[in-house]
């Protein structure tokens, strides 16, 4: 079954990996970048659980593993589409370093105070 990607005017076929998300792999990166940053500037106000912390991480390495998935399994993918995957990866990277160090510093604050 052939699915075309979800965005508005884009009309990108979607690799079987990302048809539960209906979205080409630009969009799904451009996306993945979009959430990281909301993550950080949650992260940056400092008001998330333990809870809240452990869902960002999950995320950001089942988002991980799709990539790879992508970048791995299926066609040949053009230097451009490689790039813009391994640009996605260290965000999701440099947002999980992030995530876990503010948790990090949280968890330290609450024992101390």
């Amino acid at each position: 079954m052939l699915v075309s990607c979800e965005v508005v005017g884009c009309k990108t076929r979607v690799p079987p990996e990302l048809e539960p998300q209906r979205r080409c792999i630009l969009h799904f990166t451009l996306e993945l970048e979009h959430e990281c940053m909301q993550m950080r500037r949650e992260t940056a106000i400092g008001n998330s659980t333990r809870e809240r912390y452990a869902e960002m991480k999950r995320y950001i390495a089942e988002h991980g593993q799709k990539l790879a998935q992508l970048a791995t399994g299926g066609p040949t993918l053009t230097d451009e589409t490689k790039a813009r995957i391994l640009s996605t990866f260290l965000t999701l990277m440099n947002c999980r370093e992030n995530v876990e160090r503010i948790a990090t510093r949280q968890e330290t604050e609450r024992r101390i105070g």
